[in-house]
């Protein structure tokens, strides 16, 4: 079947689009933020920009939501029709993003085959999902794609390439620059070369390499297991919507070659796992609307919690922080091998019958403003090892959902490149 990563027919802005303005972030950050996005939205004001393209989730359920996808429709079409794009056939993007710490992490941005990608739990598609995927999220996300005419992604995908033979050799080549320029709202700075044949088959050379059954079992210590070649980062629900609006579609047009369909494909970011500038960071949770001693009560019963007054040096814990103070605890019952698995089958296991509205946070200090509300508890969860990502992908299938982030929110992907999808 080939490799799961190629080329794509690129879509950039053409040259003299404010890209300060083009460039948004990810639709599924700072979603108990709408103050954030209402920046954003000021910012892009009337010029081109990808925020006219996506639904920040943080408008998720808004009266005006539907509006608002029939807004995406008509500026995709609105750009097509006047030549906002200039389109870059069979093309590869390398990257350097510099977040807004100062720290440089490079990727490769192609098209993703979705015939090679299976994000249920268990998977042995060469692509899988790292985290469980929450189905009830891909419906909202398929209502965009299906009536989409191009797709901007922040799809970023993991490879475990520890001798950095794949991305890491571009660096410094003399490549014709795409685009130079500091993204809104302190995101840091994006640059992007375009990537010639040479280039294309040299990556797709090295990550033949990577995939070679020999190599795989020497890594890992696995005998006759599937390989796993690409690891989901981020934007795990966004390929998920694209791998279901790609089955929907085969299933309205049976019999027919679709194999060369641009919906077959979504467009990603690949980065490899080992750069120094990729981070594992926690993502926590937060309930509001809810009550915070009976949710404490239960967890208690349910996890065997016992209060410390520091982290334990081993074993599952998390803290709490509420409107009256918090503590730190450990669990003694746990039903996962991570402690944010642990607490959060605990956490769903209590909403299903209790009132509370779950949602999850990346930063520490959102976490605390908002646990201050009344009837509202937040959840510091520790983080993950990042060396620890493909062997539990590997034996364990998808570890729980919003395990991990990768960097703070405003270091995700922006926004950039887009392509056709019909």
């Amino acid at each position: 079947m080939g490799l799961a990563f190629r080329n794509a027919d690129i879509l950039l802005p053409k040259k003299g689009t404010d890209l300060a303005k083009w460039s948004v972030i990810a639709c599924d950050q700072f979603t108990s933020e709408p103050d954030y996005w209402d920046a954003v939205e000021k910012t892009a004001g009337d010029a081109p920009s990808t925020y006219n393209l996506i639904l920040p989730e943080a408008y998720l359920g808004a009266p005006d939501a539907g509006a608002r996808l029939e807004s995406i429709s008509a500026h995709m079409r609105e750009y097509l029709d006047a030549g906002v794009f200039e389109e870059y056939k069979d093309a590869m993007v390398y990257v350097e993003r510099t977040d807004s710490r100062g720290r440089l992490r490079t990727g490769i941005v192609g098209a993703i085959d979705l015939e090679q990608y299976d994000y249920r739990k268990g998977s042995s598609s060469p692509v899988r999902a790292t985290e469980a995927t929450v189905l009830e999220r891909i419906p909202p996300r398929v209502q965009i794609r299906k009536n989409a005419a191009i797709e901007s992604p922040h799809i970023m995908i993991l490879i475990d390439d520890r001798e950095n033979t794949v991305i890491e050799p571009l660096a410094g080549r003399d490549l014709p620059l795409l685009y130079d320029f500091d993204l809104m709202q302190d995101g840091g700075h994006l640059k992007g070369w375009l990537l010639g044949e040479k280039e294309q088959k040299e990556i797709l050379g090295a990550l033949l390499a990577l995939a070679d059954p020999e190599h795989f079992e020497k890594l890992y210590g696995l005998k006759d297991e599937p390989v796993l070649l690409f690891a989901m980062g981020d934007g795990n629900h966004s390929l998920a919507t694209a791998k279901e609006c790609w089955e929907q579609l085969k299933a309205e047009h049976p019999g027919e070659d679709l194999s060369d369909h641009p919906a077959r494909y979504a467009l990603a970011e690949i980065v490899n796992l080992h750069s120094l500038a990729l981070r594992f960071q926690p993502i926590h949770r937060i309930v509001t609307q809810t009550d915070p001693e009976g949710l404490m009560a239960y967890l208690t019963d349910a996890l065997g919690l016992r209060e410390t007054g520091s982290e334990p040096s081993a074993g599952q814990f998390f803290r709490i922080v509420r409107q009256d103070g918090g503590a730190c605890y450990e669990i003694t019952k746990p039903t996962s091998n991570l402690a944010v698995g642990s607490l959060q089958a605990a956490l769903d296991g209590y909403l299903a019958a209790h009132e509370g509205k779950i949602d999850y946070i990346h930063g520490t200090g959102a976490l605390e403003k908002l646990a201050a509300q009344e009837g509202t508890i937040g959840f510091f969860v520790p983080a993950m090892a990042k060396e620890d990502l493909f062997p539990t992908v590997i034996r364990d299938g998808a570890l729980p959902r919003k395990t991990f982030s990768m960097g703070h929110a405003r270091d995700k992907r922006y926004y950039m490149e887009c392509r056709k999808i019909r």
